[in-house]
């Protein structure tokens, strides 16, 4: 029986040692600034696929109540019951905008037809034409900054993922250099240059880079994924405040035909 000389037994147990046949014993056996690294990527992914899987679940939300909302905004004529119904739709963008601006809408009205005399507080003289338009200009600004604020809620956190992205696989190479230039460190001071002996210091060190990859992959679909989905949403909220515009301007035009 062929017997394997003692140092080819013994280079193949380190070998064994190092690799472990699993990626835990190969960080297990990484060094200190590999660990540090690994430790740094670990925290980027949880936070990732923590705001992945809240992002899924708001953005799915906003969607189904959008279409409910404007289902319902296109068949009901009231706007006071549609007002009452929006109040229970709380992910929906699109009636969050409906809501401020009804708001300003009825603010503005209510300014409009006090006793007070403070229609002059907004620049409304009595031309017909001029009143509208102010009123109008009110409405859309109302309406504008009301899709900043949504637009900015449903891109929340997104700058997170587009970090961890840009980043990770940046980590991972400083990790993975680090780690080759202890292996080369320890080639060196050893005097002994085989594959055996550079094998497991320069797998452990690919352990970053794989670590930077994986946590960066998921990162960008999912930030391309959302980007386009918040994208869909502000398109909606345009398309709805010219409407609602729209249909506010010819509110105002047939109750001051009304009045004369």
């Amino acid at each position: 029986m062929h017997i394997p000389p003692i140092d080819q037994v013994f280079i193949g147990y380190s070998m064994e040692r190092a690799f472990g046949h699993d990626i835990i014993q190969m960080v297990i056996h990484a060094g200190l600034m590999v660990k540090c690294v690994l430790l740094v990527l670990l925290i980027f992914s949880i936070t990732s696929w923590a705001i992945i899987l809240m992002k899924i679940r708001l953005l799915k939300k906003a969607r189904e109540e959008t279409e409910e909302f404007l289902e319902l905004f296109w068949e009901t004529l009231d706007m006071k019951e549609i007002y009452r119904a929006s109040e229970e739709l709380h992910y929906s963008p699109v009636a969050r905008l409906f809501r401020a601006g009804y708001a300003e809408f009825g603010k503005i009205r209510r300014i409009q037809s006090s006793p007070t005399g403070s229609e002059p507080s907004l620049g409304i003289k009595d031309d017909t034409t001029q009143r509208t338009r102010v009123i109008m200009d009110n409405l859309e600004r109302s309406l504008r900054k009301a899709m900043v604020d949504q637009v900015s809620r449903l891109e929340s956190a997104l700058n997170f993922l587009a970090t961890t992205g840009n980043t990770a696989p940046f980590i991972g190479l400083f990790g993975t250099v680090w780690g080759i230039m202890q292996s080369f460190r320890g080639i060196g001071l050893r005097g002994s240059a085989s594959l055996a002996v550079v094998a497991p210091g320069i797998s452990e060190a690919l352990i970053a880079t794989a670590a930077g990859l994986a946590a960066a992959i998921p990162a960008v679909v999912a930030f391309n994924y959302f980007n386009n989905r918040v994208s869909d949403l502000s398109a909606e909220m345009e398309i709805f405040s010219s409407d609602f515009l729209s249909l506010m301007e010819r509110r105002l035009f047939r109750g001051q035909v009304a009045a004369k």
